[in-house]
């Protein structure tokens, strides 16, 4: 903790002295990427007692702050003079032939997004949706996690400044989990639902995107246990991937919303230069690779929407869309996704008519 004040002032010297973007995002994952120090740091005050937390905390989000706002201002600078650079290089010859509009495509999301609702709808789960700007007890307190959790810190949250009529905080929500929440507490119990959809975290690199997809599974009835919730993601698994040499590994973790937790790894293999799921993890060749978290749902979560522990129990889940789209079709950076670049439509979209049905293959180019 006492290097806290020496290693941002090392990282704003840093920043300043970031001559280009590449240059610059090194510094911000060293600082505040997933390993950064300012990341690492906010992890240990889950680890500290009260006392403990209410000195560290001040210090840590004060350089996380600091070394943000810098990032932000050098970012706009050398994008201004960068700008400034192609537009003086740059010209249009006005005198060409307009060219034919392309026809349109299916974003690869999108298609996903089609595939996972057919396959999950063979299983049984209803689509649920729920708003994406949302208040605070929906997105975090009703999901065990209160004001004091490092859990908050950790996800990185884009609040608005003005509160509900009841003083509740306004944020881009950060999962959709606050769509279980709410359809527990509108429908009750049984229930199996998926939730697709946006959210938002202060996050970017080659993996991570302020803004991306993810979708949520929720089963609540009598009975279930962690078989079910292994047999479910297996089932979709061969579906999605429309291969049936799926092997999913569960390793122990933890969640506020689910007790006990685990982080489901699927066995892959490496096959010219890029990452096919399929085969055991631990064969020759083969490797693990953690594609999303679940476990059984918190006594606590179900008590918040309503529901009595001792009579329901459930599972949930929740994966990366745009992350099993980059597994499936074979792409390597999750911000080519949001460029809107029409090259990387043309190659990677959809025809309109490509439409997943379990018949005839949810992968219209698996």
């Amino acid at each position: 903790m006492t290097d806290i004040p020496s290693q941002t002032e090392a990282a704003l010297a840093a920043i300043a002295a970031s001559a280009t973007l590449d240059a610059l995002e090194a510094q911000r994952l060293e600082t505040l990427g997933k390993k950064g120090w300012v990341s690492l740091a906010l992890k240990t005050l889950g680890g500290m007692n009260p006392e403990e937390r209410t000195a560290a905390a001040p210090a840590i989000q004060s350089a996380r702050a600091a070394i943000a706002e810098a990032l932000d201002a050098k970012k706009a600078a050398l994008e201004a003079a960068a700008l400034e650079e192609q537009l003086a290089r740059e010209t249009i010859d006005l005198t060409l032939p307009a060219q034919a509009a392309p026809k349109g495509s299916v974003h690869p999301v999108s298609q996903v997004m089609d595939e996972l609702a057919e396959i999950f709808a063979d299983l049984g789960f209803a689509v649920a949706t729920g708003p994406e700007i949302e208040d605070d007890w929906h997105n975090f307190t009703a999901l065990n996690m209160d004001e004091t959790h490092p859990a908050r810190a950790m996800h990185d949250t884009f609040y608005f400044p003005d509160k509900t009529a009841e003083g509740k905080d306004v944020l881009l929500r950060t999962h959709t989990s606050p769509v279980q929440i709410r359809s527990m507490l509108d429908q009750g119990a049984p229930i199996r639902i998926i939730a697709p959809g946006r959210v938002y975290r202060s996050d970017s690199d080659a993996t991570h995107t302020p803004m991306f997809h993810q979708v949520e599974g929720l089963v609540i009835d009598k009975d279930i246990h962690l078989g079910h919730l292994k047999w479910t993601l297996e089932t979709f698994f061969k579906a999605f991937f429309e291969r049936e040499d799926i092997v999913l590994r569960l390793r122990p973790s933890y969640f506020p919303f689910t007790e006990p937790s685990v982080e489901v790894d699927v066995g892959y293999s490496n096959e010219g230069g890029r990452r096919v799921v399929g085969g055991h993890g631990d064969a020759p060749g083969h490797a693990w690779m953690e594609i999303g978290g679940s476990g059984m749902v918190n006594a606590r979560v179900l008590e918040f929407a309503g529901l009595d522990p001792a009579e329901w129990q459930g599972f949930a889940f929740g994966l990366g869309i745009d992350r099993i789209a980059m597994l499936k079709y074979g792409m390597n950076d999750l911000r080519a996704f949001f460029d809107g670049d029409p090259r990387w439509l043309a190659h990677y979209g959809f025809s309109p008519f490509d439409q997943p049905t379990l018949s005839a293959g949810v992968g219209a180019r698996a």
